[in-house]
Formats: structure tokens, sequence, C-alpha cells
């Protein structure tokens, strides 16, 4: 499984903006998706996470501001990121656990970072 992250992009503070990480194939079952970032010299963050049964957490930082969410009929993990602020510039990551359709094995799996920056 490939995985893409794509709407990154620059946003004045206060803006949002939608991630989405959605995977090359369907014959998987999501059991857990989650979003991550990580700036320039600092260590890569846990933002947000989400299980199969739709349970979420988010880190205190984002609590409030951003949600994630997931659909596992198009095999998409969402992060909607509502007031931005300069400090949430970073490389956002998502990260799939899933298996494969009749298989027990699980798997993690990762998109290319996506850019985003809030600025002043």
């Amino acid at each position: 499984v490939q995985l893409q992250a794509f709407g990154g992009g620059l946003v004045q503070a206060g803006g949002s903006l939608l991630l989405s990480c959605s995977a090359s194939r369907t014959d998987f079952m999501i059991n857990a998706g989650k979003w991550y970032r990580q700036a320039p010299g600092k260590q890569r963050d846990l933002v947000a996470s989400i299980t199969a049964s739709g349970d979420t957490n988010y880190a205190d930082f984002v609590k409030g501001r951003f949600t994630i969410s997931s659909d596992n009929t198009k095999k998409t993990v969402y992060l909607q990121m509502n007031s931005l602020e300069p400090e949430d510039t970073a490389a956002y990551y998502c990260n799939v656990v899933g298996r494969y359709y009749g298989r027990s094995q699980i798997n993690s799996w990762w998109g290319q970072g996506t850019l985003v920056t809030v600025s002043s």
C-alpha cells in the first residue's frame, strides 16, 4: 500500500486546511489512522489518531482546532485543521495501520509529508 498525502499549502493565521491521505489500493482494512507533524529541527510529534471504531485522540496543542476522520470505503484519512497558528507550520505525515483482507498480519504504512505553512 502506498499512501499519498495532499492538501498542504500556505495559509494565513486563523485560516483552515484539509489534509487527505489516500491509499493506492482498497483490499485492506484500516485499523487506525494517524497524523504526525515535524517542524524543522524538531522531533516528529503525533497530532491526532483515529481507530476503526471511530475513537479519536488529539495532542493538547491541537485540541479544539483539528479534527481527524477516516473513510474505510475510500481508504482515506483526513485532518481538518482550523484556526491555524504559525506554530502549526510543519511537514505533516500520515500513517495508516491496517491489514489486508483475509490476512492477520498488521502493517504500518507511511505517506510522504505534505508541507503546511502558516503565516502571521
